[in-house]
């Protein structure tokens, strides 16, 4: 069978996020004197918030 849907008729039905996706990485020092890397991903409404997040 062809192909019905082409990618210009997938990308019409996804719906914008208004929110942008944002890696943060904390490192943290262990008691042993090493760093360990916490990483997750924050959504923010603003660019202008990333220096805020905690």
């Amino acid at each position: 069978m062809a192909k019905v849907q082409s990618f210009g008729d997938k990308s019409k039905g996804k719906k914008k996020d208004p929110y942008t996706s944002v890696k943060v990485i904390k490192s943290v020092k262990t008691e042993k004197g090493s760093f360990k890397f916490n990483e997750k991903f924050v959504k923010l409404d603003d660019m202008s918030k990333v220096t805020d997040i905690k």
